[in-house]
């Protein structure tokens, strides 16, 4: 069955988002600020949150209709299907977004959507009253200029969360963003990459894991696990995919920083990424540091 998905991302990164949505041999359809649109198979949908490093979220789109008013809402989310993904049991809590939009009370379009899918819901299963103490599908709208997506997440916990930084330092850099510096400097295994600044070493390790062709959300779970309608055969299939993709070639990723106790930190960060061979984690003061022989680039969040 052909989904219609939606991967938000940071604003600025919608180019590197859609370039990787291409590389996965999937069908972009629409890119706008922070989200990038595209077309896979409900098997695919896997795929997509394992692999994807600049995305936050991936949605599974339900419909998208003009809602001027709250009885547009209303009716525009009671028409769409939602027995066919939620069943009798199941929890379906409400978030979203209002953009340039009539309808600009989140509180007051939560409820709404919510009593509308309850009562679709409850018309379908014969019932007045929804437990919701089964799976969860989270619901998440998104009105823009007055157009409502209606949309349920996929990922559960942001994909910019790996799982491999525990504890973070004084600034710390979300992976997505950390992932797209390192894309933008196209890492290559003949020119080095240091980051002087390192901190918790979320470039240097987000790096290492490109370089390595290691999928970032490989050893992290997802909310659409847990559905029924993506079974759990496709999500084995693309952990197995993906770690059979890794690659082994050897390369030394450079991340250095003036404070010892950070250090430490990112060796922690990366053993648990899977990259420590790749580090080369040391103490240096950046304004004193010299160019290395070869070619370098250095990638950074500078304090």
């Amino acid at each position: 069955m052909k989904l219609t998905l939606v991967a938000t991302c940071l604003f600025g990164l919608e180019k590197l988002l859609g370039q990787e949505i291409d590389a996965l041999g999937f069908k972009r359809v629409d890119t706008m600020d922070g989200r990038v649109t595209f077309e896979c198979s409900e098997q695919d949908v896997a795929k997509a949150n394992i692999w994807l490093r600049c995305a936050e979220h991936v949605y599974i789109l339900m419909a998208s209709f003009q809602a001027l008013s709250f009885t547009d809402l209303f009716e525009g989310t009671k028409a769409v299907s939602w027995e066919e993904w939620i069943g009798k049991q199941d929890a379906f809590p409400v978030k979203g977004h209002s953009v340039q939009s009539t309808l600009s009370s989140i509180p007051d379009c939560q409820s709404i959507i919510k009593k509308a899918v309850a009562q679709r819901l409850g018309s379908h299963y014969g019932i007045s009253w929804m437990p919701e103490d089964g799976i969860t599908y989270q619901i998440s709208f998104f009105l823009f200029k007055d157009k409502c997506s209606l949309m349920i997440d996929t990922s559960g916990i942001p994909l910019h969360k790996r799982g491999y930084r525990p504890l973070s330092g004084i600034a710390p850099l979300r992976e997505t963003l950390a992932a797209a510096l390192a894309l933008i400097s196209r890492p290559r295994y003949d020119v080095l990459t240091w980051d002087p600044f390192c901190g918790s070493g979320t470039i240097a390790i987000e790096t290492a894991m490109i370089l390595s062709n290691k999928a970032p959300g490989l050893s992290r779970a997802f909310a659409g696990e847990q559905f029924p309608n993506l079974t759990k055969e496709s999500w084995i299939s693309a952990r197995k995919e993906a770690r059979e993709a890794e690659k082994t070639d050897r390369f030394l990723v450079y991340a250095s920083d003036i404070d010892d106790n950070i250090l430490q930190l990112c060796a922690q960060c990366a053993q648990n990424a899977g990259v420590s061979e790749h580090l080369k984690i040391f103490h240096a003061d950046a304004t004193v540091i010299r160019k290395t022989d070869g070619k370098g680039t250095v990638v950074c969040n500078p304090p």
